[in-house]
């Protein structure tokens, strides 16, 4: 008989194990898989390119973000970490794939980019490897590979990790063009996660509702000898935390005692 949940933790991770196994793309247990989807560098896959985010090319240029420190989360083959790393940003950068991280810290070694890579879960290494606090978090295709539930711990992470005036820079499926538009409870009644889940403007002004929106568009789609990696099935947000706001707690309540 196991009565073991005790902690907003133990109900999370009763919910990663509501799904079957070979939809895990989230946590540590998901790093096999990355590894597999990473090992043929050759495969035509458009992030694979040593290109990065034309948006945050833009947000640099526009001086909407400025240099800091910066956590890449979901980094990949390390695109938008070097970039920021030229640009003046001290950089950590994370993703759960250890081929992953292998063939970004060749292309930083080969650009002679300072950024710090760590393998592993963001949200386990967030308290000791990334406590931060950040200027900037990037994000350019890992939270829409989260199922529901994660959103509280990623939530959670923004608000330890992001310094009052830093901000978050989002890039993810959108709805109608990319990825799964089922309902969130939905996804626990299929046990998987149908590659990727949809968002709309509104579900992402929501979610992220305690940051003060500076930008929401679609990805411009980029040419092939375009310098940037531009691709129209992603939005592109970006949100600041401002310095005064309380943040909502993203935690579930604790009972009244008897």
């Amino acid at each position: 008989m196991d009565r073991d949940i005790r902690t907003v933790d133990d109900v999370l991770k009763l919910l990663d194990a509501l799904f079957a196994p070979a939809a895990d793309r989230w946590t540590a247990g998901a790093a096999s898989w990355w590894d597999g989807f990473y090992a043929d560098r050759s495969k035509p896959v458009p992030f694979f390119v040593a290109k990065p985010d034309e948006n945050l090319v833009s947000y640099l240029e526009r001086g909407l973000i400025t240099p800091g420190r910066a956590l890449d989360l979901g980094c990949g083959p390390g695109r938008n970490a070097l970039h920021l790393a030229t640009a003046g940003f001290e950089v950590d950068a994370v993703d759960l794939s250890p081929a992953a991280v292998a063939w970004a810290e060749e292309r930083a070694q080969k650009e002679g980019a300072e950024v710090r890579f760590l393998c592993g879960d963001a949200f386990a290494l967030a308290d000791t490897e990334l406590p931060g606090p950040y200027d900037l978090i990037h994000d350019s295709g890992c939270f829409h590979h989260l199922p529901p539930h994660r959103r509280i711990s990623y939530l959670a992470l923004l608000e330890r990790a992001l310094a009052p005036g830093g901000h978050l820079a989002l890039t993810c499926f959108a709805a109608g063009a990319m990825g799964s538009e089922l309902d969130d409870i939905d996804f626990y009644r299929e046990e998987g996660l149908k590659g990727g889940l949809a968002y709309t403007p509104e579900s992402l002004r929501r979610i992220f509702c305690d940051l003060e929106e500076i930008e929401l568009r679609r990805m411009h789609d980029e040419a092939p000898d375009s310098p940037h990696f531009g691709e129209a099935v992603l939005w592109t947000a970006l949100f600041r935390r401002t310095a005064g706001r309380q943040p909502e707690r993203h935690s579930l309540p604790v009972p009244p005692q008897a």
